[in-house]
């Protein structure tokens, strides 16, 4: 399967804002709490980087190249197994009804919550030959805020957030999240679906901290936000469709669905992409081995797989989004020589504009701050 037999966003099915609902909010962010002693041995186990049985492997639809799978289970003569989520908090929720997965791939904050909690295994990456190749090129991955030493993940994917748009209808913008309240494209806007990256617009605009609870900040975030919502044709994370097929002149958008557009438009000069000079919020989504995973050993030759430098750049120009492997870094240059913005440096990592995990308590006026930008 070809980049261009793509239709839909890989994030086209993110929702956000039920973190409360799911009461994944609090200190051990809702997981077990790993105080058990068998379960924290088990955790704490090194793994074996052998075949164990098949790979049973969870992860968002359509974000591997199949021709990477079939060459995985030819060499080591396994099955990969896959299932699907359309959301993190779709992801925790099978997690916590006790399925059991080899392989998962969780965004930074939620690696935390998942660490936090006890529920994944401890990752030796001296035993993957190609790690150095991670963790040697990218220096801030060797210790991130959200796994400490990263002794339980390798990082998988990495994209920031912008707005696309489209300069036929357009012309230039101003490189500013105030180009969301571009009269000329109203009606025609689209905001991601997602409670963090909207809140997070409206912080960076402001000059506020991306995911402040402040109830204070908060109030000025929602009341920025309300003036947006008459110029907004909907919330939408299917970025990209919604610029192809017209719906949107102006978009906020994922950098690595931006991308990816670029298999399925004619004329790439129709579209532009950029981020704010306010800020742009980046993210990490992080390969993981769940604690009751049943074939960890499966799990890590399949991350060592997935990180040779042939199967990465694949993977790159199947899905657009950038990885942090040494030596991959021209390949998604020339993916992307049209959108230069979607790249991501090391830079932009230390920038720390990632979604952060709060308090119990201010991640409930979070939410509530997102429903009065919903309800308009």
């Amino acid at each position: 399967m070809s980049p261009e037999a793509h239709h839909l966003s890989r994030r086209s099915l993110l929702r956000a804002g039920t973190v409360a609902a799911l009461g994944l909010a609090a200190a051990g962010c809702g997981f077990a709490s790993g105080d058990d002693p068998a379960g924290k041995e088990a955790e704490e186990t090194p793994i074996d980087v052998k075949v164990d049985g098949d790979l049973v492997y969870f992860n968002w639809a359509d974000f591997v190249d199949p021709a990477v799978f079939e060459g995985f289970e030819k060499e080591y003569g396994v099955k990969v197994v896959q299932s699907n989520y359309d959301s993190m908090e779709g992801m925790a929720a099978k997690l916590n009804s006790g399925n059991q997965y080899d392989i998962i791939f969780p965004t930074a904050k939620w690696t935390q919550r998942l660490a936090t909690g006890g529920r994944l295994r401890t990752i030796d990456r001296t035993r993957l030959k190609n790690a150095e190749a991670v963790f040697g090129g990218y220096d801030y991955f060797a210790d991130p805020w959200y796994d400490p030493g990263s002794r339980h993940t390798v990082p998988f994917t990495m994209y920031k957030t912008g707005i696309g748009w489209r300069r036929d209808r357009l012309g230039d913008l101003t490189g500013s999240w105030d180009d969301l309240w571009n009269e000329q494209a109203k009606g025609k806007v689209f905001v991601l679906d997602d409670r963090d990256e909207v809140l997070g617009l409206g912080a960076l605009k402001l000059g506020l901290g991306l995911t402040t609870d402040d109830r204070g900040d908060l109030a000025r975030v929602t009341e920025t936000l309300r003036s947006l919502r008459p110029r907004l044709r909907g919330f939408s994370s299917d970025s990209y469709n919604n610029l192809l097929n017209g719906n949107a002149d102006m978009t906020q958008a994922w950098s690595g669905d931006m991308a990816a557009m670029l298999a399925q438009a004619e004329d790439p000069a129709v579209f532009g992409f950029q981020v704010a000079r306010e800020g742009a919020p980046v993210n990490s989504d992080c390969y993981a081995i769940p604690a009751n995973a049943q074939h960890p050993g499966t799990a890590m030759l399949f991350i060592d797989y997935m990180l040779r430098p042939e199967n990465v750049k694949k993977n790159i120009e199947y899905i657009g989004y950038p990885m942090p492997v040494r030596g991959t870094e021209d390949t998604y240059a020339a993916l992307v020589e049209p959108f230069p913005q979607c790249q991501v440096t090391a830079a932009d990592l230390k920038d720390d504009l990632y979604f952060r995990n709060g308090t119990a308590k201010g991640e409930q006026d979070r939410d509530a701050a997102w429903t009065d930008v919903k309800a308009g």
